[in-house]
């Protein structure tokens, strides 16, 4: 008899657990968001502002840089100018080259006495190295794990952090895509070297985007990091309108899809959309659908035959039907893996970030998002997204109807894992 009650216990435990992992935010939007307005109409902003939570900001100059030749020099002089603070938060942080220089300059800085924060994802950041953290952990870094394996964090082991972040002195923010890896070095010259963007940020916005990092500081050290040397006054010093904002499992708000929708739902001439991992919703197609209908032109680069997460691919092969039958453009980048995440909405409205295209992101990470309200900087957005349109193969209604059966099968089996995908 005892023996099946404690079988009974343990079981009970086991399922409750999975299903504590599994299940995603409190709340989900159930509903279309319909065109009411379009991104230059004054409502958009104020309904980004409100709903996403931190407010649209003026005076701010962003600098989009692409690839690691570009975003590791950039990063690490920011790091080595450093002063007063550094946080740092990452999902990937993997033994390398670049994930050296990265702990002798943090480590260098704190010795220089800098305070000097880094957040790590457990999962994400597994295959560090042990001597890096120990470099930095000696020479006075904080180093943090986020939601590690213990008898406390047992019913978050499936939320994990994929925020990309780093802030100096208060005052030159960086986020988008990249992790600290050597998959990312060189400037996507080559199947091994990954194509991605990041942005540098400077103005008053900065201060949003090191709140966000405080936000899971917070849920870690329970310490808060505030003072002139993490929040300074910050002037204008551009011309762009900017907003970061966080979302998270926790928050129930679904912060980063929404802006998803109603950025789809507000265009009137034209959506762009980089992604890496392209898994939509029933909402986010219907969107897309409505849009097009509307006659917006939308056109999606994607990952090719270069991917790092094949069965991510074969799940969202299978959403594609209705999206070209409707007139959407897929296209495919061929030289190595894309890893871009930005949406440019009417050469107006640009979003950048740490965010996948799919309900992983949506719904059970915690992400970041960089939005900006400048035409002249979408211009520059629109110009990169054609070099990279270029580099890309158009999927075509025939040739994607005419895929293999067993092709078709492993979609849809593939896309039964949506909610965690």
């Amino acid at each position: 008899m005892w023996p099946v009650i404690l079988i009974t216990i343990v079981i009970t435990i086991v399922l409750t657990i999975v299903f504590l992992n599994l299940r995603t935010g409190e709340k989900q939007i159930r509903y279309a968001v319909m065109h009411e307005f379009t991104v230059t109409d004054p409502q958009f902003l104020r309904s980004m502002g409100h709903l996403l939570g931190p407010c649209i900001l003026p005076g701010n100059r962003i600098m989009a840089l692409h690839n690691g030749d570009q975003i590791f020099p950039a990063m690490l002089a920011a790091i080595r100018d450093a002063r007063e603070t550094i946080t740092l938060e990452t999902y990937i942080y993997w033994s390398g080259e670049i994930g050296g220089q990265f702990s002798a300059a943090l480590s260098e800085r704190s010795r220089a006495g800098v305070k000097v924060h880094v957040m790590l994802d457990w999962a994400g950041c597994s295959r560090i190295k042990a001597k890096y953290l120990e470099e930095m952990q000696a020479a006075g870094v904080e180093v943090e794990r986020y939601h590690p394996i213990h008898w406390h964090t047992i019913t978050h082991i499936n939320n994990r952090t994929h925020r990309k972040l780093l802030v100096v002195d208060g005052r030159v923010g960086f986020t988008g895509g990249v992790g600290i890896a050597d998959q990312w070095t060189g400037h996507a010259e080559s199947k091994d070297h990954w194509r991605d963007s990041h942005f540098q940020l400077e103005g008053p916005a900065v201060a949003q985007m090191q709140a966000a990092f405080t936000d899971n500081w917070i849920k870690t050290r329970a310490r808060v990091l505030f003072g002139p040397e993490y929040f300074p006054e910050l002037q204008p010093v551009g011309d762009s309108l900017a907003q970061v904002f966080k979302s998270s499992r926790g928050e129930g708000s679904e912060s980063v899809r929404l802006m998803y929708l109603l950025s789809i739902a507000s265009a009137e001439h034209s959506i762009r959309l980089q992604a890496a991992y392209f898994v939509p919703d029933d909402l986010a197609i219907a969107a897309f659908i409505c849009a097009r209908r509307r006659g917006v032109k939308i056109e999606i680069i994607l990952p090719g035959q270069h991917t790092d997460e094949r069965l991510v691919q074969h799940a969202s092969h299978h959403l594609w039907n209705d999206l070209l039958d409707a007139g959407i453009e897929i296209h495919e980048y061929q030289p190595t893996m894309y890893h871009c995440k930005v949406l440019i909405v009417d050469e107006i409205w640009v979003s950048v970030g740490s965010t996948n295209f799919d309900d992983r992101s949506f719904r059970l990470n915690d992400e970041v998002n960089l939005n900006i309200y400048d035409a002249a900087f979408a211009a520059r957005q629109v110009q990169m997204f054609e070099q990279d349109l270029g580099k890309s193969r158009r999927v075509t209604r025939a040739e994607f109807k005419n895929r293999s059966p067993l092709g078709k099968l492993y979609d849809r089996l593939a896309l039964t894992l949506r909610r965690q995908l």
